[in-house]
């Protein structure tokens, strides 16, 4: 078998930028631990509000937190009261000032963390998945992107053995590095088990520009 890499973690520092900004020698296993339950939490709270993205970036007293989400609505609630709610729930996570930013993804269609779990949602509400799947390939083409790949498994359909299937349209080069590809996974608890999606989107080759930055990252702020 071929041996499977993370299309992101395999370009980071080339096409792409760290999720979490923060140096730390001492304090770094306490640190890594905060900010994976800072993610599960907030990916817990933020279900089907359309997160793509959080990036943490830590300072000497302060943590600020952004959120790259689509729909940034769900997230802020009525009258702020959701973001307000998950503010308090982090403020126990760490001892340091938590500021939370929100920003808007304008294209959410070319992004594959998106596009995942817009597969599993409806196949939560058990639409047939060659229809699911079909259907946001095209949308997701329509996006203006290269070419996209997806990647479905699990009991499709209830089939009692497993299976996967595979969608793929123009053209996603995973060996070239300096491809700009964007990776999403997510899975989806239906009554036959849990179905696993996977989703590849290419947007085009990185072009070295000096400090350029990827679409979702935030400049650095030096205070």
């Amino acid at each position: 078998m071929g041996q499977k890499v993370n299309p992101i973690g395999l370009r980071i520092g080339i096409t792409r930028s760290w999720d979490s900004i923060w140096y730390e020698k001492k304090k770094y296993k306490s640190f890594l631990t905060e900010d994976i339950k800072i993610r599960s939490l907030l990916q817990k709270n933020l279900t089907n509000s359309g997160l793509v993205r959080i990036f943490i970036e830590r300072f000497p007293e302060r943590l600020n937190i952004t959120l790259n989400t689509a729909k940034p609505g769900m997230v802020i609630g009525q009258k702020g009261a959701k973001i307000e709610s998950i503010k308090k729930k982090l403020s126990k996570l760490s001892q340091k000032q938590i500021n939370v930013n929100i920003v808007e993804v304008k294209k959410p269609e070319s992004s594959a963390q998106f596009v995942a779990e817009s597969i599993a949602y409806q196949i939560k509400q058990r639409m047939p998945f060659r229809k699911v799947m079909k259907q946001e390939l095209r949308r997701t083409m329509r996006s203006g992107v290269e070419g996209v790949k997806m990647c479905i498994s699990g009991r499709l359909n209830g089939a009692d053995m497993a299976r996967r299937e595979s969608y793929k349209e123009g053209k996603v080069p995973l060996h070239t590095l300096r491809g700009k590809i964007d990776y999403g996974v997510k899975e989806s608890l239906t009554t036959y088990g849990l179905i696993g999606i996977k989703v590849w989107i290419y947007t085009g080759n990185h072009i070295a520009v000096s400090e350029e930055e990827d679409k979702y990252t935030v400049q650095r702020r030096v205070d």
